[in-house]
């Protein structure tokens, strides 16, 4: 199987590193050439536009920062579907919007060309060692063809239902994970203005009920201080807003998603769009004049699990089956 990969930002190089140090025949495509410098010198083929990745390649994969740029990818000149044919198929890992997979995805099977959704959670330490969770939205027929693929880019693998139902499973993900993130920087300032020890206050969380995935991460580089997590604001408000839009439409009243939102808004106006997702704490820090850091924390987090192959997820009654 070739692969095609198009978007190489802070996930989608992990990815496609992956694939290279897996021996899979990978071309790659971005908006900027530079972001692909060292995976050309990994052995990964470039090519100049989506529509010669395509040509080129059985399996597609974008992942990509917006649903717009997505489409772009698709539909624009030179795109996929200038090239789309059967026995290709098109997997979606960005986070976007299930509405939209849906409406490509249809423009693509007028050319016989099936599609995927399969975002991944799980951060960049995870995806550059290829040990990150992957949700497939698909047919089963589809989903058994590209297994295969999908257990050398992560290790556990959920077949989540019918095209769609993965996006809208990794927006639900990504509101949850930026609501421990907001919660987690309020918890840290409070135990620093009652004079309880940060690295204390950091054990104490992790091992009891209030721990969480993103306290065992994002919480480390706050108390580093370098709030560093290859995550950026605007990633954190396009999430939620697509939260937000699936509880509207569905006619699902909430009150911690529209403040949530509202938080994320005036940091991106204090601290700009681009800024990582944990220094929205430095807000919570200039307001109080407390200072959270402590020694022994990690400026970036890394995946000290050794890669694996992947195994499929069965949901059964609250428990995990893996299945090879």
């Amino acid at each position: 199987m070739q692969v095609g990969f198009i978007g190489l930002g802070n996930v989608g190089a992990k990815l496609a590193e992956t694939l290279i140090r897996n021996k899979i025949p990978t071309f790659i495509h971005d908006i900027e050439k530079s972001s692909a410098i060292n995976l050309i010198k990994m052995g990964c083929n470039w090519l100049d536009t989506p529509e010669d990745i395509t040509s080129k390649s059985d399996c597609i994969i974008t992942c990509l920062p917006s649903p717009k740029a997505s489409a772009d990818v698709i539909e624009g000149d030179k795109g996929i579907f200038k090239a789309a044919s059967e026995k290709k198929i098109w997997i979606e890992m960005s986070t976007t919007q299930s509405s939209e997979v849906k409406r490509l995805a249809k423009k693509l099977l007028e050319k016989g060309m099936h599609s995927a959704d399969c975002p991944v959670s799980g951060g960049c330490h995870r995806a550059e060692t290829g040990n990150i969770a992957i949700f497939a939205g698909c047919e089963r027929s589809v989903f058994e063809i590209i297994k295969p693929l999908l257990c050398t880019l992560g290790k556990k693998i959920l077949h989540t239902g019918p095209l769609g139902s993965a996006s809208t499973l990794k927006v639900m993900t990504n509101y949850l994970a930026t609501t421990h993130l907001v919660a987690c920087c309020e918890a840290l300032v409070v135990m620093k203005a009652a004079k309880i020890d940060l690295s204390t206050t950091f054990q104490a969380i992790k091992i009891s009920s209030g721990n969480s995935f993103v306290h065992e991460t994002e919480s480390q580089v706050i108390l580093n201080g370098s709030r560093d997590i290859n995550f950026t604001l605007d990633l954190v408000a396009k999430d939620i807003s697509l939260f937000q839009e699936i509880a509207t439409e569905n006619n699902v009243p909430l009150e911690i998603s529209p403040l949530l939102n509202k938080i994320v808004k005036n940091a991106i106006s204090k601290l700009g769009a681009r800024a990582n997702s944990p220094s929205i704490i430095s807000l919570l820090e200039k307001q109080t004049g407390l200072e959270i850091l402590a020694p022994g924390f990690p400026a970036q987090i890394k995946d000290n699990e050794p890669e694996s192959v992947g195994v499929e997820i069965k949901p059964t009654n609250g428990q995990q089956k893996e299945v090879t």
